[in-house]
């Protein structure tokens, strides 16, 4: 009996909280740094372990780790660029005690370009190769539209270009400012500039810029959707099953858009085969039971407006405009979790200050 005991006491407990996480890795965290310090098999004694307790916890974590100073690791936390995900690294960084010889970072933070060099297939991205223009757009004034120029860049090496401009905006400005303050990158040779081109060190500054004028030109924006109209809206898809959708026209037409820039989609899929991809009366009370949850939660009056909802294929979507992103995400992965065993549900979270994303739905 003895031995039996002894042998289950070993079995390391399920990760269910931040709390979880932080009390395992504080059980580990010195063989921890000594593999970080001393550059042992970092994969096998640190990484190979860290990752399947963090996804114990949630899925869409990641992270780098590495020696900060001569006596500090460091381990950094990230979502990857993946905006709904953002929140719960930052909860779990804040959640984690202190330790000696420890520092814990949420998201990649912006460092020197020209100091900590990019290379990526024998090609550089810093500031030497480097440069950038902003295109304004009239019938979207706070649109922020960037152009990156390299030296190197052809239609041949686009895949490549692409991932290492991605990453060196990562790298120069931060994980959380590259993903929630551009709305748009292209990424064209230097010679196709059809603009003055800045050295990408200052995109930063201007990128600050904006966004200090963006945020004052929009705060306290909301909209009472009690006296909206909607529109009931029928079409048929490519393969012959209908679409319905119930849009909210008045906020379609809405002349302030730009102030709730983050689209949350709740999408939620059920069996529709016998339906022509309708769902049946027990569905339809579900769904609605769902959509109806997510509006206790968000709130027009705290900056979240339901735009209205897609219904086809065996797939509803239910669509937000939301002022921030950090408080749908977690009402939505709640909601997610609370559901899992009756029916399969996801959702995203998107920019799109001007909401093009649903022109489809607009008949102008």
């Amino acid at each position: 009996m003895s031995l039996l005991k002894s042998i289950f006491s070993t079995k390391e407990k399920p990760i269910n909280s931040y709390a979880d996480f932080w009390n395992w890795f504080e059980q580990n965290e010195k063989k921890f740094y000594k593999i970080l310090k001393g550059q042992g098999n970092i994969n096998k004694v640190f990484f190979d372990k860290l990752a399947p307790k963090l996804n114990e916890l949630k899925d869409g974590f990641w992270f780098l780790a590495g020696m900060y100073d001569d006596n500090t690791a460091e381990l950094i936390l990230t979502a990857d660029g993946v905006i709904k995900n953002i929140v719960f690294v930052e909860e779990l960084v804040q959640a984690a005690p202190k330790m000696n010889n420890w520092k814990i970072t949420a998201l990649k933070q912006p460092s020197d370009l020209n100091q900590y060099r990019i290379e990526m297939d024998d090609y550089k991205f810093d500031g030497s190769k480097m440069d950038f223009y902003s295109t304004d757009h009239k019938q979207m004034p706070d649109e922020i539209d960037i152009t990156v120029t390299h030296k190197d860049f052809s239609e041949e090496n686009r895949d490549v270009m692409t991932n290492g401009v991605y990453l060196a905006l990562d790298n120069s400005l931060g994980e959380l400012n590259s993903v929630t303050t551009i709305d748009n990158v292209n990424i064209i040779n230097s010679k196709d500039a059809t603009s003055d081109l800045i050295p990408l060190e200052k995109l930063k500054n201007f990128l600050n810029w904006r966004e200090k004028e963006f945020v004052e030109k929009y705060k306290g924006f909301r909209h009472n959707t009690e006296n909206d109209n909607y529109s009931g809206l029928e079409a048929t898809l490519k393969n012959g099953l209908p679409l319905v959708a119930v849009i909210n026209t008045d906020l379609l037409n809405w002349d302030s858009k730009a102030s709730h820039p983050w689209i949350a989609v709740m999408e939620i899929k059920y069996d529709g085969i016998k339906n022509n991809g309708m769902p049946d009366d027990s569905t339809y009370q579900i769904l609605n039971e769902i959509e109806d949850k997510i509006m206790e939660e968000l709130k027009d009056c705290e900056g979240y407006l339901n735009i209205g909802r897609q219904t086809a294929d065996s797939v509803r979507e239910v669509y937000f405009a939301c002022i921030e992103f950090r408080k749908p995400s977690k009402v939505l992965h709640e909601i997610k979790k609370e559901y899992k065993n009756k029916i399969e549900l996801d959702f995203d979270i998107y920019k799109d200050k001007y909401w093009q994303s649903f022109n489809r739905f607009s008949p102008n």
